[in-house]
């Protein structure tokens, strides 16, 4: 069971929830004999001490947050140096990991791969770095392993950022705020509210971390019940949880829209630290006597069944049992929402075909990466898995343990042979399979992982090539069932099988010996390595006194991931390089959008230079014409002139910057969106100078319009939340109203200079 407060709730000595009404003060009082207020009891919660030991503000409501630690893969670390170097870096002021998890292959491109791993070692190195070779970790293994501290902070350029388990608060964001950090610059936010999860009750033999993560997921990612708000992990079935087990339930919390989580500590947690050989890194951390939640989400482990998450996102849940018991009317269901979203008339996505016998059967499995990848999550699929066969027919099953002393440890204790006398092959440390980079499926197959994410074409494949194939999330208990059964949906818990449990053994030489740890080493007389497709940002123009857009894109999808806004997997080896990886941009959802932008930017070049931009672009003729018949005073030498895409909710999903970066390059001058799935995809529109619009209510303009806004300059100045603007069209200008959010000041010098770049250049 899993049940949500109506409204906020205390929590009395980690144990009694008294919800939030009048009678509140009255039983706090029984049980404590103490009168406390709200406002006091909001500072109770373990996330406000660890935000106040962090803040540099002071002032508890508009933080200023310096991290104690930062993480980046392979995929963001080298446009996030390059943007830093630009902006005046000499050295890295606090540890800063590099992994290469991500562009482990050499898949696309040739050498361009391995050429980014040399410039991130030779950044290390220059800089005072901590690097991590390919196959070493995944980013969030190393870092749960060798960086997390009880109280810490960690701010990591990669989405899945989380390490509440351990005790730390750590955020994923898009590389600029990464940037700010190894400026010296802070990370600027409101107090966020603080959501309880209290954990009562023990898991039933063979539910996984995954199955309870999916549930909660299940339960707040459309309500919105957490969405930028603080996850903090209390209640009595903590305790029954192995630290291993909190930690996949905790990375998956990304997945709710949470800002970041933060777990109650205790005796397990300390031996993890002890185990990782860094024993001062633990403290205890519990909420205080009596602690206000702004909500609380009540989860009775007990109840939670093996899970199942449907194409095409980690919402989309049905227990197991319900599927099997409801195979056809479920099934119908999914195709239907799922064509919405692919959204593709050529494409016919099914899964009923799938049904063999009356049992949905998929044609591989997946068990890697930070949720799935870790030891006990290996453990109890291999002992589902010994002395069995997956078959020699179309299913197969792979497996990515996490880390490498994960594997070392796997390997000793014979778990590894258990998995590949099976037939199942095991790979080393790689996120790959996460972001469709490894073990993309075959044309209209069913993949079933333990991993993060499931969005359309998340796995691999190219709607615009004529492909589909689709991924459902499971826990690695459930794969494993599913894989003895050769592919047929299996619920873990309908196994007979005793899970062993072996002590895992942490052999840290194994990074001793390969990883470089320069942290305060820096030598600036290093070279960099740059190969040929790392490529410097281009230059990009401060706002104007208006601003003339057009509608280039107009996206009507409920919600919009990044992985739309700019796909991952074959592309992630151009994100060294600005312009080329810009040609992708919204190729699976919008594959015209690329070839209308920058028609557009044709005309800001042509301006920029100094050239007439109507001449570069004719349309904007009768544009120039109908602004003039209001505002006379208007010059379009001077007006900015980019390009805007419409989203109903865009920036659900990973933290990269380039699902902004990209439309920017392309001339993007705003994003217009009913409301921001992430606070993280808002912070990089804001940081790369782009004007995240709101427009409530239905969009009055059509793809292809174009939108006139008149002194946005003074309006970001003067912190206006209404912005007059018009349509320009038929000769004629209709008046509509923009909205914007709250905008730190810093954020809106970012965006009046036109980009962070451009904002630390003037500074």
């Amino acid at each position: 069971m899993i049940k949500l407060y109506d409204g906020g709730a205390y929590l009395v000595d980690g144990k009694t929830i008294v919800p939030d009404n009048a009678d509140a003060a009255k039983e706090i009082q029984a049980l404590t004999g103490k009168t406390i207020s709200k406002e006091q009891a909001s500072e109770n919660t373990m996330a406000y001490g660890i935000l106040k030991n962090h803040n540099t503000s002071g002032s508890m409501d508009k933080l200023k947050i310096r991290f104690d630690a930062m993480a980046s893969h392979d995929i963001t670390y080298v446009g996030i140096i390059q943007t830093a170097r630009a902006s005046g870096l000499e050295k890295f002021p606090m540890p800063y990991v590099l992994t290469n998890c991500h562009n482990s292959l050499c898949a696309v491109g040739g050498t361009i791969n391995e050429d980014d791993h040399l410039f991130g070692l030779s950044c290390a190195k220059k800089y005072g770095g901590i690097y991590v070779p390919a196959h070493q970790a995944v980013i969030h293994q190393y870092m749960r392993e060798m960086m997390s501290g009880t109280g810490k902070m960690i701010l990591g350029s990669d989405s899945h950022t989380r390490y509440g388990a351990l005790g730390t608060m750590a955020m994923g964001e898009g590389g600029p705020e990464l940037v700010k950090q190894l400026l010296n610059k802070t990370y600027d936010i409101d107090r966020p509210q603080v959501i309880g999860v209290y954990l009562t009750g023990k898991p039933e033999k063979g539910v996984g971390p995954q199955d309870v993560a999916l549930a909660i997921i299940g339960a707040v990612f459309d309500n919105g019940y957490v969405k930028n708000k603080v996850m903090e992990f209390v209640g009595d079935g903590i305790a029954n949880l192995s630290v291993d087990y909190r930690n996949g339930i905790d990375v998956m919390t990304t997945e709710t829209t949470c800002l970041s989580s933060v777990w109650r500590t205790d005796d397990s947690v300390k031996e993890w630290y002890e185990i990782h050989g860094r024993p001062a890194d633990y403290k205890e951390q519990n909420p205080g006597e009596i602690t206000y939640y702004d909500g609380m989400i009540y989860v009775d482990l007990s109840t939670i069944k093996p899970m199942i998450a449907m194409p095409f996102h980690p919402s989309n849940i049905y227990t197991i049992e319900e599927l099997n018991a409801n195979l056809y009317d479920i099934l119908d269901e999914v195709e239907k929402t799922g064509a919405k979203q692919l959204d593709n008339d050529t494409i016919k996505f099914s899964l009923k075909d799938k049904v063999k016998n009356g049992r949905l059967t998929v044609e591989q499995g997946v068990i890697a990466g930070c949720a799935g990848g870790t030891y006990e999550n290996i453990c109890d699929a291999a002992d589902i898995i010994r002395g069995n066969s997956i078959g020699a027919d179309e299913f197969a099953l792979s497996v990515y343990p996490s880390s490498q002393p994960v594997f070392l440890s796997l390997v000793e204790n014979g778990r590894i042979a258990d998995i590949m006398m099976s037939g199942a092959t095991v790979r080393s440390a790689f996120c790959g399979p996460c972001f469709g980079a490894g073990d993309v499926p075959a044309n209209n197959c069913l993949s079933i992982r333990h991993s993060t994410r499931n969005f359309p074409n998340r796995e691999g494949s190219k709607i615009t090539s004529g492909q589909i194939a689709s991924v459902a999330l499971m826990d690695a208990r459930s794969i494993a069932a599913t894989a003895i059964n050769k592919g047929v949906i299996t619920a873990a818990t309908d196994i007979d099988v005793d899970f062993t449990k072996p002590k895992y053994f942490f052999n840290g030489d194994v990074y001793k010996n390969r990883c470089y740890n320069g942290y305060g080493k820096a030598d600036s007389s290093v070279e960099l390595k740059f190969g040929p497709n790392i490529t410097d940002w281009p230059a990009m123009s401060p706002l104007t006194e208006d601003i003339v857009l057009k509608v280039v894109s107009l996206i009507t999808d409920p919600v919009t991931t990044t992985d739309e806004l700019i796909p991952s997997g074959e592309t992630s080896s151009y994100r060294s390089n600005p312009l080329k990886l810009a040609e992708f941009a919204l190729s699976r959802k919008d594959p015209a959008y690329v070839g209308r932008a920058k028609e557009v930017q044709k005309a800001e070049k042509a301006r920029l230079a100094g050239e007439d931009p109507v001449a570069a672009l004719d349309e904007l003729k009768s544009v120039n014409d109908t602004i003039k018949t209001q505002f006379a005073d208007f010059d379009i030498n001077k007006t900015g002139i980019g390009s805007t895409i419409y989203a109903v909710k865009p920036g659900d999903g990973s933290a990269r910057e380039q699902a902004a970066s990209c439309q920017k390059v392309l001339g993007g001058w705003a994003n217009i969106a009913g409301e921001y799935a992430t606070k993280r995809y808002r912070s990089n529109l804001i940081n790369w100078g782009m004007l995240p619009f709101i427009l409530d209510g239905e969009t009055p303009f059509e793809n292809g319009d174009y939108i006139f806004v008149p002194a946005i300059k003074d309006a970001i100045k003067d912190k206006k939340t209404e912005i007059p603007a018009y349509i320009v069209k038929d000769g004629k200008l209709v008046p509509f109203t923009l909205k914007m959010g709250d905008i730190t000041d810093d954020e809106r010098k970012i965006i009046l200079a036109g980009c962070l770049i451009n904002f630390y250049a003037e500074k």
